[in-house]
């Protein structure tokens, strides 16, 4: 597979995942406010900017319509949604030969469906009604590419992109919810978790109803780290998604026979591991800031790792690799 189509299918997947998971931040910090008291309105706020990598807005993190506007509808912010999902739909363009007809018009009608809308426009009607529309947009993409792509590398590049994306992202989203909890020289009550956070917390990671089957509707901090971290069965979780990291990465180095791709693997690997055996009740107790730290690291130690086997590999690996596989051949 071309460098270059590689690349697009792994950052359209990334863009599209990262729109979908600020509708949902949005989605959950606007019902937020039907229960949420005048003190507890901005240290949400903060939390759910830091954990989109935005500053506040300069009206404040307590604005809730210019924090909608920032993270909707603001081209300039590139984790916006309507960046994003422009940023997806033009890497999809760039490799249109190699995705399904019904990839691209599902994508074409997502971008046409936010590029249509204002912040006005949503403001006075059912915000929440449209972030619901971005989310089931992205979720239909996602059907829409398992049954109509073939499962062959570029499809996997497409799960690697996805899962990498929402490892690291959920990773942050735990750390900024965590820190003020596990911080015991906080002396700021309006830091503290109240239950709702708990409970908008898994909602962000679509994972309430989930988490109440296995541990009833009885939310505390250390069962919702333990789910959102370490179940292997839930896709949210973050060892759901170092599992499909490192079966994608297997799968592509396996249909390419490049030795070099080892590293990667070995990277996904030693994260998935980590998950695997980690405890709770270790993470907790000694340094949970710094584990949450360290995952959103090897998740950037990856996408280097992807980027030098597969997209900006000198050229002495494709001869090494033609010699290998003449008539499998990868050019830059």
């Amino acid at each position: 597979m071309l460098s270059r189509v590689a690349d697009g299918l792994y950052w359209m997947s990334r863009y599209l995942e990262r729109a979908e998971h600020t509708a949902r931040l949005l989605a959950v910090g606007l019902n937020l406010m039907l229960d949420q008291t005048p003190d507890s309105a901005e240290p949400r706020w903060s939390r759910l900017l830091a954990a989109l990598h935005t500053a506040p807005p300069p009206e404040g993190a307590a604005d809730t319509y210019a924090i909608t506007r920032e993270l909707t509808f603001q081209h300039a912010n590139a984790n916006a949604i309507v960046s994003c999902v422009a940023l997806a739909r033009e890497n999809a363009r760039q490799v249109r030969q190699q995705i399904s007809s019904e990839m691209w018009e599902q994508l074409n009608r997502l971008y046409l469906f936010v590029r249509a809308a204002s912040v006005e426009q949503i403001w006075q009607g059912e915000p929440i009604e449209f972030y619901q529309a971005i989310k089931e947009g992205a979720h239909l993409f996602q059907g829409v590419t398992d049954a109509t792509m073939t499962h062959g590398e570029g499809w996997y590049f497409i799960q690697v992109g996805r899962y990498l994306e929402r490892a690291g992202a959920t990773a942050l989203l735990l750390d900024v919810h965590f820190r003020p909890f596990l911080d015991a020289s906080s002396d700021d009550a309006t830091l503290l978790l109240e239950y709702n956070d708990w409970v908008g917390l898994l909602k962000c990671c679509t994972a309430f109803e989930a988490y109440c089957k296995v541990y009833t509707a009885d939310v505390q901090p250390k069962t919702v780290a333990e789910y959102l971290l370490l179940d292997g069965e839930f896709p949210h979780s973050i060892r759901f998604a170092a599992d499909r990291i490192e079966r994608g990465l297997q799968a592509i180095a396996q249909s390419t026979g490049l030795r070099s791709a080892g590293r990667a693997e070995r990277l996904a690997g030693r994260l998935r591991a980590s998950l695997d055996y980690g405890q709770v009740d270790e993470i907790m107790a000694e340094n949970m800031h710094a584990y949450l730290d360290g995952i959103q690291r090897q998740c950037t130690a990856i996408h280097s790792a992807i980027y030098q086997t597969y997209v900006s590999y000198p050229v002495e690996a494709v001869l090494a690799r033609q010699a290998v596989h003449p008539a499998r051949s990868m050019s830059p």
